[in-house]
């Protein structure tokens, strides 16, 4: 089984640059996506399910409005995928749209996430792995120092993040 890294404040903090461009190109694949989806319902009420016949006056522009939310899915999922998963990051419940980002760290011999939302300069809260944005904290001087760095402890068993 992987381990999740245990991400320091100042790791966190370099990654900011890069998950605020990352978050525009969701921005713009998700603004694209929603396009292609108001364009499938505009021809859906129209034509009702007579949109799928080939003989459809407008059928060649619902499989390529089709096409589009499909690839612009797949494109979003993988970036995701690949950009936040594969970092070792989460998008909490409601991330994607609020723009916050978790990461995994260890403090005191518990696993607890950082937490930064889009717009902040750098990371400056966190909070435990079962109370999310509300339970959010300022880091303070401490946190900063021993974050991600509990070497007198062993690392904790982190099958309670939910990834």
């Amino acid at each position: 089984m992987a381990r999740h890294k245990a991400f320091t404040v100042a790791e966190a903090d370099a990654l900011i640059p890069h998950l605020e461009m990352l978050l525009d190109q969701l921005d713009e694949y998700r603004r694209r996506l929603l396009h292609h989806c108001e364009q499938l319902q505009i021809l859906e009420v129209l034509w009702g399910e007579s949109v799928e016949a080939a003989r459809n006056p407008d059928h060649q522009e619902y499989l390529r409005h089709t096409r589009m939310r499909a690839q612009l899915s797949r494109e979003i999922e993988d970036l995701v995928h690949r950009e936040i998963g594969g970092r070792g990051l989460r998008f909490p419940q409601g991330g994607l749209s609020h723009g916050l980002i978790d990461f995994p760290t260890t403090f005191g011999g518990r696993w607890v996430y950082l937490c930064w939302q889009r717009g902040e300069p750098q990371v400056r809260y966190w909070h435990e792995i079962d109370t999310g944005y509300p339970g959010r904290q300022e880091l303070t001087a401490e946190h900063i120092i021993c974050m991600g760095k509990d070497e007198e402890f062993e690392v904790p068993d982190d099958s309670g993040l939910d990834f």
